[in-house]
């Protein structure tokens, strides 16, 4: 202690203010290092690396530079609205992003401890990033250890390490100990019973939870399934429009008689703006960040917008045990008295059952806050529920008391009870049993004989294995603490008990075809029993430990990885491997936990999941996803949301390509076999893309989830959103559009000439699109939906025709828009053929029904 003292400069009265500054300037501030936030700047600009988008931009760029050699300006109409919907959709963004920062900021801060120290020789009060090396640090129970501690003195000291070791039973800590681990107190961890003073020895990032922080600032967090898959699509896209634009250009060039070079390049310039769904980026923004909206309400903070469909598609969560499934409070679960085993529920008045219970206990009610080890804070709850504790306290006085022993596994206390002193012991049961020569049966002691030995070792095991800590109880007539020869009691069964809502939600998630795993630092049967009660494993052959993990090699690993549904006596660097190797081998994984131990693992899995109220600060810092309410159905609301959200982004996807194939693929063979002839203006193309396209894409983002949306099976990581039949729909339906467009077209142009074909496509087109949404709600077929569910598209499409028919019949627009006036027949031709796409369609979707199967 001495050489500790002289190397903070410190004593047993505390540093001084002059002091702590050094010792702060000397070994740093009790602060982990905060990642350096981006600029605004970078995080606008971050907005724009999505390939589509560049190529939209620079297609709106050249179309506004070319314009301006036009004799009348141009028409910069459409590369202005062309930025203001991309510029919006970063900003959208930006926002988005900025608020759940601020959000868990302000979660942080209002969890923010203090600590009582020694400073001048005065107990004062500070907030723990206050303090520095060579502080004296004064704890009680329930205190949370606010930096690395070597113990100066401790008083039956005991603290939880679970934030550390994933372990929920609590850690006798002595500062006698010669023992590292044993006269230390951990950053983070928690008091649960006795009082101590320390002097820190770690600050920071120096800490053992600061060593944990370090390792989740190494792995960089990869893309979501779903910027991959914009990423792959916004790249054959581009491809495709660039092929597109060159051979229409050439062609232009080459055999059209009245097109000189700059309205060649225009043309191609406009098929390139009517060939990216540029309503895209923007619907996909807005589809996420109103979701996200929408899990905050739920209690679930979303820090990136894509993250929330990456946890829709993962087919694997992992969680910690305790504090995520289980609610890390401790409860008596099954008693033996009396040659009987009792449920928790019952009622048992005899006085030596109650003592024993009731004054082998130091847990404290303060405000109704109960103070303790959670194992004798369960036991309180037990007995206090038919009795008054502090009474039995009062009228039973404890005389003496030898704290619990880790070297023979036992608690005993001496009381004047009626007058006589009496010794009470608890402890492990395979210890305690050795000493007991009887036991107390209906009222009476008899003989501890073999018959009764034999009953409670059975006993010991049922309980056990059923994942319950046994503490057992006995007691005599004494006044030596130290006697033997007593006579046994009870037995008790305590259990950390599952959260309520967590099996509701985990059969959800196997409906959904995701697997819930276990991972942690807990006992195999512990965890084994647990995993039982929620259905997560049935048997030993699901269960790896950490020691034998630690003996395979990363290949071997991966091979067996998915034969396991729960992991046992694992460390922090365990559960990164394990996350990562699953990944590996080829899942989609989400890691939902709460402790500084689960900080790697959430960095590195595709989603993670911090499970809020008591969420260490690591956690909250890297978790894609925090959970406030600590409610684990919230975390398959958010898998719920996000497979909505993926499944109406492909509904988006499929309708906008659907309906941009029909202008790309008109426009290109119209060029090629009539090369004079106007097929579409650019005003039309321009009020096609930018109205009939955006408008229903947006609300079919807001589509609510088809019924078996939790019972089909997740998407593999390597498919995209065009995989599977939504590809084979979306080219039919667009071939099916463009070859309707076509023939009519041909056929208008013969009988009507160039002009009023022109105006019968545009409006056919328009109106065709938005009945074509209609199809697009699913691939099932319409009529086995309600089609009236989504108030957002009802509005949307009365909003649409309405505007259409605006544009067709109000003079002023029909001159801007270059339409000319139509006849009942022509009339009749447009909505004929704009409501045959309905039938179309659904036979398209017959079938690839018939295909499929």
């Amino acid at each position: 202690m001495e050489e500790v003292f002289k190397k903070f400069n410190s004593s047993e009265n505390g540093l001084s203010a002059k002091q702590a500054e050094e010792n702060r300037i000397q070994f740093g501030t009790n602060e982990l290092k905060k990642q350096k936030k981006k600029s605004f700047l970078v995080r606008f600009l971050l907005q724009f690396k999505n390939l589509m988008v560049l190529v939209l931009l620079a297609s709106a760029i050249i179309s506004l530079v070319t314009n301006f050699f036009e004799p009348d300006g141009g028409n910069i109409f459409e590369a202005v609205i062309i930025f203001i919907i991309v510029i919006a959709n970063a900003l959208i963004g930006v926002f988005q992003e900025r608020k759940a920062e601020n959000s868990i900021e302000l979660l942080q801060k209002s969890t923010a401890p203090l600590a009582t120290v020694i400073r001048d020789g005065k107990t004062i009060k500070l907030e723990t990033t206050s303090l520095v090396c060579g502080d004296i640090v004064l704890l009680k129970s329930g205190d949370v250890v606010p930096a690395d501690l070597l113990l100066l003195n401790s008083n039956d000291l005991k603290c939880n390490e679970s934030s550390l070791t994933g372990e929920s039973i609590s850690v006798d800590k002595d500062y006698l100990s010669n023992e590292n681990n044993i006269n230390k107190l951990y950053n983070g961890t928690f008091v649960t019973n006795g009082n101590a003073k320390g002097i820190v020895i770690a600050t920071g990032e120096n800490t053992e939870l600061g060593k944990i922080a370090q390792l989740i600032r190494k792995p960089k967090k990869e893309k979501t399934p779903l910027e991959k898959n914009i990423d792959q699509i916004s790249k054959i896209i581009s491809i495709f429009v660039i092929s597109v634009v060159i051979v229409v250009f050439a062609i232009n060039l080459i055999f059209s008689k009245n097109s000189s070079f700059l309205d060649s390049f225009l043309t191609a310039i406009a098929l390139a703006v009517a060939a990216i769904p540029e309503s895209l980026p923007a619907v996909v923004t807005i589809i996420m960040a109103l979701g996200v909206e929408k899990l905050a309400k739920h209690g679930a903070i979303i820090k990136n917008l894509n993250s929330v469909e990456t946890l829709g598609c993962c087919n694997i969560i992992c969680t910690d045990k305790t504090g995520t499934l289980t609610e890390n409070k401790m409860q008596v679960q099954s008693i033996w008295f009396s040659n009987k085993t009792l449920s928790s529920d019952s009622l048992i008045e005899d006085k030596i059952f109650i003592n024993c219970l009731a004054l082998s206990n130091n847990t404290v009610s303060d405000n109704e806050k109960l103070i303790g080890d959670a194992t004798e804070i369960s036991i309180y709850k037990y007995i206090d529920a038919n009795n008054d504790i502090d009474q039995i306290r009062k009228d039973n006085p404890k005389i003496e008391e030898l704290p619990f022993n880790s070297n023979i596994k036992r608690m005993s206390s001496l009381h004047d009870i009626n007058g006589k002193k009496t010794l009470i012991v608890k402890g492990a049961y395979d210890y305690l049993i050795k000493d007991c020569s009887g036991i107390y049966i209906n009222g009476k002691t008899v003989a501890l004989n073999g018959k009764y030995k034999e009953l409670l070792d059975n006993l010991h095991h049922e309980f056990a294995s059923k994942g319950e800590r046994v503490i057992a109880y006995a007691y005599k007539k004494t006044k030596n603490i130290h006697d033997n020869n007593l006579c046994f009691v009870c037995l008790v069964g305590i259990i950390d008990p599952p959260k309520k809502e967590v099996k509701k939600a985990l059969d959800i998630c196997k409906n959904a075809h995701i697997k819930p795993i276990m991972i942690t630092g807990d006992h195999p049967d512990t965890a084994l029993a647990i995993a039982k009660t929620l259905e997560i494993a049935k048997s030993t052959n699901e269960v790896l430990t950490g020691e034998k993990l630690d003996r395979l090699q990363d290949e071997e690993l991966r091979k067996i990885i998915n034969q396991y549904s729960v992991f046992a006596r694992v460390s922090p660097i365990h559960k990164n491997r394990i996350v990562n190797t699953l990944k590996n081998a080829g899942n989609i994984v989400a890691m939902a936990g709460d402790g500084a131990n689960d900080a790697p693992s959430i960095k590195s899995a595709d989603i993670g999941v911090s499970m809020g109220k008591n969420s260490s600060d690591v956690t909250k810092s890297v978790a894609d996803l925090v959970i406030t309410d600590d409610n684990y159905e919230s975390v398959v609301l958010a898998a719920t949301q996000g497979r909505t959200i993926y499944s109406n982004l492909r509904k988006t996807l499929q309708f906008l390509i659907s309906t941009n194939i029909v202008e790309v693929l008109c426009i290109f063979i119209i060029s090629l076999i009539m090369p004079n002839v106007i097929f579409l203006l650019p005003v039309q193309i321009l009020f096609i893309n930018l109205i009939t396209d955006s408008l229903p894409a947006f609300a079919l983002g807001l589509e609510r989830p088809e019924k078996e949306i939790m019972t089909i099976s997740p998407r593999k990581r390597n498919e995209t959103l065009l995989s599977d039949e939504i590809g084979t729909h979306t080219i039919a339906q667009g071939f099916i559009q463009s070859l309707l467009v076509l023939v009519i077209f041909i056929l208008c142009n013969f009988l009507y000439g160039n002009a009023v074909a022109s105006t019968m496509i545009f409006l056919i087109i328009c109106f065709m699109q938005i009945i074509h949404a209609i199809n697009c709600k699913t691939n099932n077929s319409i009529f086995s939906i309600n089609i009236f569910n989504n108030k957002v598209f009802n509005i949307s499409f009365v909003l649409l025709f309405l505007s259409i028919l605006a544009v067709a019949l109000f003079s002023p627009l029909q001159i801007l828009f270059g339409i000319v006036k139509l006849n009942f027949v022509q009339w009749l031709i447009v909505a004929l053929s704009s409501v045959s796409i309905i039938p179309l369609v659904e036979f398209t979707k017959i079938i690839i029904r018939w295909f499929k199967k």
